[in-house]
């Protein structure tokens, strides 16, 4: 794609910027602001990237996935302020899933130790499990607070504070991991996945595009069950105090 046909595609911005000025729905600003982080933040990763794959480097490539680490924690942390210490959580989480994931790809040579595959499959992986942390803690806060009272009556009866949010955590993680679930029962028939459709815009054989998008759903449909179960059996013990009681 050349730089004049990038420049057309700028009329998929307009279309929202008008339709917002005409309806006066107030985005506009974040419309503009959006597209335009999108251009730098993407121009600026294509450029480190192929500074990091020409090089070859695994100390590089550690220091960019250290970067999606990083970022992934202080985008997510936002929803958790509740849950204390919840920045090592996210980041322990975070670390697990990439370990987990490139340990099983590159320990069974299911892909090349290269950074052309381990750069971009962390990426997909992390960003993941970011959303279904967000996703996790934001519903997991919320039922805390809505059932607090049937919470603190389990206590008050004896009862432990895993006991006390059980439901509360089993109803958080069931609804964070069904967007995963739900869109890999209809994928290839409600939509083409975005890696497979740009591999076979790309020229790639169709057939070799699905074996690797075969492949990205099943290491998100791990990542979305680790994720939310990881940071759940993580967080509600913060929720307590040594006396097994809610910390306000």
């Amino acid at each position: 794609m050349s730089l004049t046909t990038l420049i057309l595609t700028l009329i998929f911005v307009l279309i929202p910027l008008l339709m917002s000025q005409v309806l006066k729905l107030g985005l506009n600003r974040d419309i503009l602001v959006a597209t335009i982080r999108s251009i730098v933040q993407l121009l600026a990763v294509g450029y480190i990237l192929q500074f990091v794959f020409d090089s070859e480097s695994y100390l590089y490539i550690s220091l960019m996935i250290v970067l999606m680490i990083t970022a992934a924690t202080q985008n997510a942390r936002k929803k958790g302020k509740r849950i204390r210490g919840i920045t090592w959580k996210l980041i322990v989480t975070f670390l697990t899933i990439q370990t987990l994931t490139q340990g099983i790809l590159l320990g069974l040579h299911i892909t090349p130790a290269t950074a052309q595959y381990i750069i971009p499959i962390s990426g997909m992986v992390i960003g993941n499990s970011m959303v279904l942390g967000i996703l996790f803690l934001n519903r997991f806060t919320a039922e805390v607070e809505a059932k607090k009272d049937e919470a603190e009556l389990i206590l008050s009866l004896g009862g432990t504070p895993k006991q006390a949010v059980q439901k509360q955590l089993i109803s958080s993680i069931q609804a964070s991991t069904i967007p995963t679930i739900e869109s890999q029962k209809t994928i290839g028939l409600v939509q083409l996945p975005g890696m497979m459709s740009g591999q076979i815009i790309a020229g790639a054989d169709p057939v070799q595009a699905v074996l690797f998008q075969l492949l990205i759903l099943f290491l998100l449909l791990t990542t979305a069950i680790v994720t939310s179960i990881m940071l759940g059996f993580l967080s509600y013990p913060s929720l307590f105090n040594e006396r097994m009681q809610f910390l306000r």
